[in-house]
């Protein structure tokens, strides 16, 4: 399993997901610049296991409540999704089927067809304290 997240695929179908949506960011950019020999630099440092993750970087964002984000830089997102890419389908059959975040096919719209559809079966609710 290690051996297929080092591998090139692996990492270029990871830094296309991670790249997706944030073509114009500086970071990605900086990135691109170099995009082999960034991606060489990852696959040598996940083989020889001295990856490090980088340091995040923290802000505020107001809408639609004030909260604080903190992002992993471009190079460890790559690797996120290098991983989950490699263990997404070892985990998937072991979850339940009203499990519906993050999950390929699933989604916000299905969750809440969902839970309409079972209140409609169930319509009374225990509430207990």
């Amino acid at each position: 399993m290690f051996d297929r997240l080092h591998s090139w695929e692996n990492l270029w179908r990871a830094y296309k997901r991670a790249a997706k949506g944030k073509r114009g960011h500086a970071n990605v950019a900086s990135f691109e610049h170099r995009l082999e020999d960034n991606l060489l630099q990852l696959q040598a440092e996940l083989r020889r296991r001295t990856y490090r993750p980088g340091n995040y970087t923290s802000f505020h964002v107001h809408e639609p409540k004030k909260r604080l984000i903190s992002a992993a830089p471009f190079r460890g997102r790559v690797v996120h999704h290098a991983l989950c890419q490699v263990i997404e389908p070892v985990f998937e059959r072991s979850f339940v089927a009203d499990s519906y975040a993050n999950r390929i096919g699933k989604g916000t719209h299905r969750a809440l067809n969902r839970v309409q559809q079972l209140a409609r079966k169930h319509p009374y609710v225990l509430q207990c304290d």
